[in-house]
């Protein structure tokens, strides 16, 4: 069960810009698949840090102070991407709601996207509205908290709709688990939910992760703190072994 706390009214909120929120990398992505191959791994992985922190706790959101809490003493700072309408299965840019009552502080991440999309011709980015579907709504997150180099996003479910943020804070990246354990786990969850070149995909996770590269034909090995993570693909680049 959900809580929320101003999500939608009357008031216009304050329009000051935060300059904080740019896109970190200087890879210019042509499309919205090389954004989930190079993101999608350490998207999946932060989710992790994200959820072991919070657990089951039920989420509370307040957008006039750009906050989300987890109970009293998990209250983080947020960025507002867009919203998901249950009823008609589509996504809105947060840029493009104009019935959302938030401050424009609390969008730039969400106005940065649409300028990279535009820039990029990406319509995932740049198109204020689309029909979606959960998944969708996960690439969205991936790909923001990449850009941006978050801590995390959580989809929000408030009952007609689901409420896509980015979330920046130490005690979630504090809890990141640096074994390679957490690489065997995330990347076949990752594999199966999405369509995408598993060796491209699972280097770019590996090399996020601080980890040594060793590319030969289909295999590859990966090695960090004395760790090896071994994996081998077909001809069309699937995974068919991951061993650590």
């Amino acid at each position: 069960m959900s809580l929320f706390k101003n999500l939608f009214g009357k008031e216009s909120g304050q329009t000051t810009a935060n300059p904080t929120h740019q896109i970190e990398s200087s890879t210019s992505f042509k499309t919205e698949q090389e954004l989930l191959e190079f993101y999608g791994g350490i998207g999946l992985d932060k989710q992790r840090n994200l959820y072991g922190l919070i657990g089951d706790n039920n989420w509370n959101a307040d957008l006039k102070k750009g906050e989300v809490s987890f109970g009293e003493n998990l209250v983080f700072p947020i960025q507002v991407l867009g919203s998901f309408s249950h009823s008609s299965q589509t996504w809105l840019w947060a840029w493009a709601n104009k019935q959302l009552d938030c401050p424009e502080a609390f969008l730039q991440q969400a106005l940065q996207l649409k300028k990279y999309g535009e820039d990029n011709n990406l319509n995932l980015l740049k198109n204020s509205d689309f029909e979606a579907d959960i998944n969708d709504l996960h690439l969205i997150g991936m790909i923001a908290s990449g850009l941006f180099n978050s801590s995390a996003y959580y989809l929000a479910d408030y009952g007609q709709g689901i409420l896509v943020v980015t979330v920046k804070a130490d005690a979630i990246e504090k809890n990141s688990k640096d074994d390679h354990i957490r690489v065997l786990t995330v990347f076949p969850e990752l594999i199966s939910t999405f369509e995408m070149n598993h060796q491209t995909s699972l280097n770019n996770y590996l090399i996020q992760k601080n980890y040594s590269i060793t590319n030969e034909g289909d295999t590859l090995t990966a090695t960090k703190n004395g760790e090896t993570i071994t994996a081998e693909f077909d001809g069309q680049h699937r995974l068919t072994n991951l061993k650590g």
